[in-house]
Formats: structure tokens, C-alpha cells, sequence
């Protein structure tokens, strides 16, 4: 009998054993990918019957909400954006049939109020019942520069991107084309899912934050990036000199390289990153070979996703690389931002940032803080260091050839700011055609101001889908965009 009653003791705590086990794996271990999952809709319908918190601007603008919806509804609240496209790439969209993207997605916790903190702090409310332990986002972005941004780009394909280049918070962060998420939330099944089959197939990926996700030839601005190599490695110094010349032929290939517009360039390396010259840039790539480019890229980061608190960054890239030695002329062309150079607009701004904050490149953020209900902060955004890829030594070199070509090279057209606020720039003009092809071309420019102590960095790229596009110059087209966010920026300060 004691034999038996060991025997099913022993039974029973096997089968307490493997109900504790399985109810772990699937209510922590596959918490989230439950959640995740299409057809599991209970949690979702819970939500969508809870208020949710709102997102919110630098300036308290309200840019995700919800509001009650009429008796009889299928849902309890109903989510609503009131800026329309204006933020979109930075809130996203809430759904019960679509999920959820950008800060919609990654804040989804704090917003419905089930972070653990949020419901010891509620405890007292839950225990009564009817407690709202929703939370609330408060992002880093400013009103005036978001629009000002997307005022400035106008109908034109690309990203404006504006960051506080000593701590990584995002002031801007504007893409055309963007859709307006309340139409992605409406709740007629039907005209949500014809909204998004439509935008799913739009040019330009509208449903995509550009600023981030994306990446595009950069051109000249690459020359940021070989030029601090080169400088880091003594490969050149400001006394250097290039000969005067409208074409090089790399070794391995008869197929010369040329200056934009095939004009004479040289001089020392001040003269001919102000004028942008391409040869000297395609000639200091071959000189530090592979591995030293390879491995400098990879200090500024190049080929990894970009670390922003919201969902699927991009990677810049440096290209594939097939027997290396054999593919000099490759080199060279990517040495001054052509063939396969790839970089994601948000990291062109943090390499501009980079130059400005003395070589640190910051991890960048739109999450300022979270608060819970009663508006006790929940959890504020630390600045951090992401890579240092160059010495202050060589970031104030940098620093000098940068200033250099907002005053007397390729950005001197365009970027002068209000007030004689002193800026440092490089431009970039991407051309994607192969010969014979039409002209198309990126327009790019990235710059940072004041100066001498600098508080704003900004990027703009415009993409060759047009004639007036293809036509111009990263100078001439994208600098007038970073001039006027640029302005608005310390007259937005002014003004309170």
C-alpha cells in the first residue's frame, strides 16, 4: 500500500513538474512570439478595450491618441493620430487586424500599461477596479524643425534628418513619400486593408521611415568617412598634394577615373576636399587598400544596423567584396562614395555628428522619457557613445575641411545661415547611371552648426527620380533644405 502511495505521489509530482514547465515555456518563454502571432487576437481585443497612452512631441503636441468610440462599436477605443502624416515614421500605427509599427510597436508596454512598475504602481487602483494604468511617450522631436523639414523637401523623394550631434537625440526625422497612419487604423476592415495593399505598392515604400530604414549611394559625403581613414592612418595631412589632373587610371583596369564633370582638380588635401575632387579620394582608397578601408568603415560603423530606439534599422554598407586584390579599380570608385557605398540617411547624420562631438559617435534616440498615468516618470533615455571611430585630433581636422567647404567649396551656394552662424558642410552628388544611361543622380548634403560649438547636425538626401533631381547638385538642391532646418533651428530657440 505505502509502495502505491509512493508511486502516485511520485506521479503527481512528475505531472506538476510538466505542468510547470509547459505553462513557463508558454506564458514567459513564448510570451512574445504568442503575442505576435496573426490569429491570436485575444490580448489585442483586451487592449483595444483599455485606454491606451499617448505619444507625444518635444512641444506636447498630442501625435497618438485614443478616443472613445460610440456605444455599440466593436471596440471600446478607437486610435487616432491627430498630425496625420506629419509624424508617422515615428509613431506608426496601432491595430487590431495589421499590429503595430515604430514607437507603436517598441512602446507598446508603456503605452497599455503592463510594464511591471505600471501595475505595482496601479495596485491600489486594480484591486478597487477601473484603474488607468496606461502610459505616456514623450519623444525628442521638435514641432518646428518636423515641419519646417517637410516643408523644405516639399514633393521630392528623400530624407531630412536633424539630431543633437552631443547627445543623439533626434530633433527631426522627415521621409517623402508618408502615408497617414489614420487611414491604416480605420476600423472598416476593408478600406484599412485596400489602404495599406495600395501603399505596399507605391514608389518610393511610403509605409517605410526612409530616414532610417533605407539606404542610397551617397556620393562626395562618403569622403567624410576616406578622409578620416586616411588621417587616422598618416596616409595624408592638410600639407599633402595632388596633382591637377581630369583623370586617373587605377591599376588593373584602362577605365580612368574622373572628377565630376571631368573638370581639373588637385592641389593640397584642404584644396581638394573643398572642391571635392574625386581622384584624390579614389587614389587614397588604393594607398590604404582594402583592409584599412574595410576595417575603417567598419569603425564608423558601416554594416551594422543603425542602434535607434525604434523597430528594423537599416545597415550602411561598403559593398561585397570578391578576391579583393584582383578588384583595385572597385576600390578606388567606393574611396569617394560610388558603385556599391550604401549609407542609411540617419547615419550620414550621425557622421556629420560624429566630426561635431570630437569624434564620439552617440547612439541615436526619440524616446525623451516615459511616464505612467499620473505622470510619474517610468524610465528616461541616457545618452551613450555608439563608436568612436576617430581621435579628437583627427575630428578637428575634419572639422576645419568641413567649415572649409561651407565657405569657399561646393556648399558655399547654399548653406550660409541666418546671422552669420558659422557651419561646416560636405556635399555629395551620387551619380547612379552607367554610361550612356540619362542622368540620375542622389543630392545629398550633410552639415552641423554653430561651428565652432555645434548643437545641430543635419543630413538631406534627395533621390534621383526626377529631372531636377538628376540635373543638380547636392550643393545646390539639398542645401537650401539644410539651410532652411537649419535657420529654424536657433530661430525656434529664440523664440522660445
Amino acid at each position: 500500500m505505502n509502495r502505491q502511495i509512493r508511486q502516485l505521489a511520485l506521479g503527481l509530482m512528475v505531472c506538476y513538474v510538466a505542468l510547470f514547465v509547459t505553462l513557463n515555456y508558454w506564458q514567459v518563454g513564448r510570451k512574445q512570439e504568442l503575442e505576435a502571432s496573426f490569429d491570436n487576437t485575444r490580448a489585442i481585443r483586451r487592449e483595444f478595450d483599455k485606454p491606451r497612452g499617448q505619444i507625444l512631441t518635444a512641444n506636447g503636441t498630442v501625435i497618438a491618441t485614443s478616443v472613445l468610440n460610440p456605444p455599440g462599436s466593436a471596440f471600446k477605443y478607437q486610435r487616432q493620430y491627430p498630425t496625420g502624416e506629419l509624424y508617422a515614421d515615428i509613431s506608426g500605427y496601432y491595430t487590431f487586424a495589421f499590429g503595430s509599427t515604430q514607437l507603436e510597436r517598441t512602446q507598446n508596454d508603456v503605452l497599455a500599461g503592463t510594464t511591471p512598475e505600471q501595475r505595482l504602481r496601479a495596485l491600489p487602483g486594480l484591486i478597487t477596479g477601473g484603474a488607468d494604468t496606461s502610459g505616456s511617450v514623450h519623444t525628442t522631436i521638435r514641432d518646428d524643425l518636423q515641419q519646417v523639414a517637410k516643408d523644405a523637401l516639399g514633393e521630392r523623394e528623400g530624407s531630412v534628418i536633424v539630431m543633437d550631434p552631443t547627445t543623439g537625440a533626434l530633433k527631426a526625422m522627415w521621409s517623402y513619400p508618408s502615408y497617414d497612419p489614420n487611414q491604416v487604423v480605420d476600423p472598416d476592415f476593408a478600406r484599412a486593408k485596400d489602404v495599406l495593399t495600395f501603399l505596399q505598392a507605391s514608389p518610393g515604400d511610403p509605409l517605410l521611415a526612409n530616414a532610417y530604414q533605407q539606404r542610397y549611394m551617397p556620393g562626395s559625403t562618403f569622403k567624410v568617412l576616406t578622409a578620416s581613414i586616411a588621417l587616422q592612418a598618416g596616409a595624408v595631412n592638410l600639407e599633402s598634394q595632388f596633382e591637377n589632373s581630369t583623370e586617373w587610371v587605377p591599376p588593373q583596369t584602362d577605365d580612368p577615373i574622373q572628377n565630376f564633370g571631368g573638370e581639373l582638380c588637385g592641389g593640397d588635401f584642404t584644396q581638394v576636399f573643398t572642391r571635392s575632387c574625386n581622384i584624390p579620394f579614389a587614389q587614397l582608397a588604393v594607398q590604404l587598400g582594402w583592409d584599412a578601408m574595410l576595417q575603417g568603415v567598419a569603425d564608423w560603423g558601416v554594416g551594422e544596423p543603425i542602434p535607434i530606439d525604434l523597430p528594423r534599422p537599416a545597415a550602411s554598407t561598403f559593398g561585397s567584396v570578391v578576391d579583393p586584390e584582383q578588384n583595385l579599380p572597385l576600390l578606388a570608385i567606393r574611396g569617394f562614395g560610388q558603385n556599391e557605398d550604401q549609407m542609411v540617411p540617419l547615419h550620414m547624420a550621425m557622421v556629420a555628428s560624429t566630426v561635431a562631438n570630437g569624434g564620439q559617435m552617440m547612439k541615436p534616440y526619440v524616446v525623451q522619457e516615459t511616464v505612467d498615468h499620473d505622470g510619474k516618470v517610468l524610465d528616461t533615455t541616457t545618452p551613450s557613445v555608439w563608436k568612436t571611430p576617430i581621435t579628437p585630433e583627427t575630428a578637428a581636422t575634419m572639422q576645419g575641411l568641413m567649415l572649409s567647404v561651407a565657405q569657399r567649396g561646393t556648399a558655399s551656394c547654399c548653406i550660409g545661415l541666418a546671422n552669420g552662424i558659422p557651419v561646416a558642410a560636405k556635399t555629395g552628388t551620387a551619380q547612379l547611371n552607367g554610361p550612356g544611361q540619362p542622368e540620375r543622380s542622389n543630392a545629398w548634403i550633410v552639415a552641423y552648426a554653430p561651428a565652432d560649438a555645434p548643437r545641430y547636425a543635419v543630413a538631406v538626401m534627395l533621390k534621383g527620380t526626377n529631372a531636377e533631381i538628376s540635373s543638380s547638385t547636392g550643393g545646390r538642391l539639398a542645401g537650401p533644405v539644410a539651410k532652411q532646418v537649419l535657420d529654424q533651428a536657433f530661430a525656434g530657440e529664440v523664440g522660445g
